[in-house]
């Protein structure tokens, strides 16, 4: 036997994954540090191993008699000690030593295959919030109801280690290391099992434009970052410049490790807009190939989805046709024609919507802009959607961006009754897209999604508490701030599931249930032929969405108006599928609803009335 810390050039894993690995009898170290000459490996209680360099900046260690559960810290020749920037687990802060893992685990989902694209409806979560424990394994109790309602996948925000135990998880900055206060990798691992357990599919949200603020050292081992880009976050990930090889390996190898150690179904890559790539074979598109390549040795389906909010749809568009080939792309424009609607808005980026036919745009074309001029931007923007379908597309009535980044992180319920949450819930889940449910969403939490920080550095946390105040200058919302820092910020962003119990709340989870149903039963809603929808206006405030299909035709009438009005329906005869108004979700109000008879001509709608009616 080797005595421990003895170096070989063949290493048992794969050469360009970073991280420690436990083999039969040991562990091997890797990590890519060309700004070091020299390296050593930190066994707490234990030796310091010195580790191999190679002439690429590759440093490696073999280290027999070593296990999982052994803490470790990287040592330079100056006496600074770092935690392992690949680490598959943190148990202590980001700054402190890392702990080897063993990835292994007894699953139970053989047979998992996932969702199909067509079906996905997401519901978004965040870990800490969701449930009074704020964990992993707190989640996997309220699956059932999940399955029950009608979401087919859950999306945990980002769950990267970060800096301090509360955050939106944005701030990541060990890529590897699931979030210590959220119960750490086996935590992760029992969810997911749960999940296709009970027929679901789990999307990772994870970050790959930048790095947080605290605790990121990865600038100390190698260019891991240049200045030849910007973002909102500082220099950006060296995707494409000089020794961008390890960069982009360790983007890579991270959504390998989520997809074949974690069984997990999709990945939704944060800000796109802000990975920034000029070589030959842009980032996206390379993570997405060899994604699609593990699905497919896996023989599971894997969606790699973009947010963007560039109206770009190369994202999606095929290879041949000069794209990166991802499954979807979340888009806002749906989301901000109707938010200004409903609430009347028109600060910030909301300046470039505010009318039906940025509504009726949205349908027919996923993007309102397709090139126009922005006046918010100052420039024209986006591109023609011409070709794709509403699969390609994520729409949401709400999510953690359009609540969480409002000032006071008030949802709809704060400002809107619950039948215009009712329309709300039907133009998006009865578009053409996929749809999204925000955690709450769906019976009406009046809690708020607050911006909340936990950052132990006291100078950093004054900086974003200042931060977030200039961030809202373009906005009209008024009153105090609440401090990212405050604990009772992220106290008072955790769900209150008792509501979900009582009316209106019942009532509105009902309206859910039935709006998913409907979505997953009627086949003219699963054509997601974009050139197969077309859309009418009534006046300032309705619109009609005719939805075409081999098997009949839909029609969504949005009645976005506090009062009840005359819409005339196109001719013929015509039957309510699902109606906001019927007494099963109004809470007994009677007045307003369509009934069970056939519909013709003109009919009365209620004050902010939706309702789905097919051709008998």
């Amino acid at each position: 036997m080797r005595p421990v810390g003895s170096i070989v050039r063949t290493m048992p894993t794969r050469r360009n994954a970073q991280g420690a690995f436990p083999y039969q009898g040991g562990v091997d170290f890797r990590i890519w540090a060309p700004r070091a000459e020299r390296l050593s490996v930190e066994i707490e209680g234990g030796p310091t191993l010195p580790m191999q360099r190679h002439p690429d900046g590759l440093f490696e260690l073999r280290a027999p008699g070593l296990r999982p559960g052994s803490r470790y810290r990287f040592a330079f020749p100056d006496g600074r000690r770092r935690p392992d920037p690949a680490a598959r687990l943190q148990e202590g802060s980001v700054h402190e030593a890392s702990t080897v893992f063993d990835a292994a685990f007894d699953w139970t989902d053989a047979g998992w295959r996932g969702v199909p694209l067509t079906e996905l409806v997401t519901y978004e979560l965040h870990t800490g919030t969701f449930t009074p424990e704020g964990t992993l394994d707190a989640v996997v109790p309220r699956l059932a109801a999940l399955k029950r309602l009608g979401i087919t996948a859950v999306e945990p925000m980002p769950l990267a280690a970060f800096d301090g135990e509360r955050g939106w998880g944005y701030d990541g900055v060990l890529l590897y290391a699931v979030h210590r206060a959220y119960g750490g990798p086996r935590a992760l691992q029992r969810l997911v099992d749960a999940c296709h357990a009970q027929g679901l599919a789990v999307i990772l949200d994870v970050v790959y434009n930048h790095l947080g603020p605290s605790g990121n050292y990865l600038r100390e081992f190698g260019p891991y970052f240049t200045r030849r880009h910007s973002t909102p976050w500082g220099e950006a990930v060296n995707f494409d410049g000089p020794e961008s090889r390890m960069a982009r390996e360790l983007v890579i190898q991270n959504a390998l490790y989520w997809v074949r150690d974690f069984h997990v179904d999709g990945l939704r890559l944060d800000a796109v807009h802000s990975i920034l790539d000029d070589s030959p074979r842009h980032i996206l598109e390379e993570l997405n190939d060899r994604v699609q390549a593990l699905a497919a040795e896996l023989g599971r389906e894997v969606h790699v989805i973009a947010e963007s909010d560039l109206n770009e749809p190369r994202l999606v568009h095929r290879k041949e046709q000069g794209g990166y080939g991802l499954a979807a792309q979340w888009s806002d424009d749906l989301h901000h024609a109707l938010h200004t609607l409903l609430t009347g808005e028109r600060g910030g980026y909301y300046v470039d919507f505010g009318s039906l036919d940025d509504l009726a745009q949205a349908y027919r074309h996923a993007y309102v802009y397709t090139g126009q001029h922005s006046a918010h931007r100052k420039r024209a923007h986006g591109r023609s959607t011409a070709g794709l379908s509403g699969r390609r597309f994520v729409v949401a009535a709400q999510n953690h961006d359009q609540v969480g980044n409002r000032a006071m992180g008030d949802r709809l319920s704060a400002s809107l009754p619950p039948e215009a949450l009712r329309l709300a819930a039907a133009a998006t889940i009865l578009s053409p897209f996929l749809p999204l449910v925000f955690m709450g969403e769906e019976y009406g939490e009046t809690a708020p999604f607050q911006y909340f920080t936990s950052f132990p550095d006291e100078a950093l946390g004054r900086a974003v508490s200042e931060g977030r105040r200039r961030e809202f200058e373009s906005f009209a919302w008024q009153g105090e701030l609440p401090d990212p820092q405050e604990p009772r910020t992220f106290e008072r962003s955790k769900l209150d599931w008792s509501l979900a119990e009582r009316e209106p709340h019942a009532s509105t989870r009902a309206w859910y249930q039935a709006l998913l149903t409907l979505r997953k039963r009627l086949a003219t809603l699963r054509n997601d032929r974009l050139e197969d929808v077309s859309t009418e206006r009534q006046g300032d405030n309705t619109l009609l969405v005719h939805r075409q299909g081999d098997s009949g035709e839909a029609l969504l009438v949005l009645r976005l108006e506090a009062s009840a009005g005359l819409i005339q329906l196109p001719e013929g005869r015509w039957i309510a599928a699902v109606d906001s108004w019927a007494p099963a979700f109004a809470r007994g109000e009677k007045a307003n609803a369509l009934g069970t008879d056939a519909l013709e001509g003109g009919i009365r709608m209620g004050p902010w009335h939706a309702a789905l009616l097919v051709r008998p």
